[in-house]
């Protein structure tokens, strides 16, 4: 993992109300990038755990900050929690999980080998679309994992996280497979796997972009 950037991140946390000055001087100090990192993530995690910029605080039952390594080549993005996750606290554990697990598995890999997380951190009240507000009251947690993590591409699932990462407003029927870039890192948009639930004709394509993205890690993009 590279060194951590202080000023990215601190204007990171400052976007989501975190302006201490005890806590950057924490953060800013000169120590080793491995433990500077570490005590990085488990600050970031604990500020979302509690966090309460949003009504969705209020209906919650656990924050799905997300799963994996942190220090993964690979980051998964999807929506937002749905009821399973609210429940246990973890990303796509449900039908949509053993669909993602199959992805993942058709890259070679596990589950620990990735990280997997949200746009939103809470589940919105009956699985409904994320709202802008709470998008807005929660990106920037999820732009703080993505930069501390550094992955080297990041597979975005379906239009909530595309347009979030990429600031656009695209169909993912448009845009699906079709590399682009966000903040230096190779970015692959593709289906949803509760979209895939739904569609299994569009299985075939999802499997096109599993081995994309096999061919991405191994050529070290």
């Amino acid at each position: 993992m590279t060194a951590l950037d202080p000023r990215r991140y601190l204007f990171a946390l400052k976007g989501m109300g975190i302006r201490t000055y005890a806590f950057e001087r924490e953060v800013a100090r000169s120590e080793p990038a491995g433990e500077d990192a570490g005590l990085a993530w488990t600050d970031i995690e604990l500020r979302v755990k509690a966090c309460t910029k949003c009504e969705l605080s209020k209906t919650r039952r656990t924050v799905v900050f997300g799963e994996g390594s942190p220090k993964a080549d690979l980051v998964f993005v999807g929506e937002a929690p749905g009821e399973e996750e609210d429940l246990q606290g973890r990303p796509f554990v449900g039908r949509a999980g053993k669909f993602l697990d199959q992805m993942i598995e058709r890259i070679g890999l596990r589950r620990d080998d990735v990280f997997i997380c949200n746009v939103l951190k809470c589940r919105p009240p009956g699985n409904r679309d994320p709202e802008p507000g709470e998008v807005k009251a929660c990106r920037d947690y999820l732009f703080t994992q993505l930069e501390l993590i550094k992955p080297k591409v990041i597979c975005a699932l379906g239009r909530h996280a595309v347009n979030l990462l990429l600031d656009t407003d695209a169909r993912i029927t448009k845009i699906r497979g079709k590399l682009t870039d966000f903040r230096g890192t190779t970015l692959l948009p593709t289906y949803h796997p509760s979209y895939l639930l739904r569609n299994p004709d569009a299985i075939k394509e999802v499997w096109e972009d599993m081995e994309a993205l096999k061919r991405l890690l191994k050529s070290g993009s």
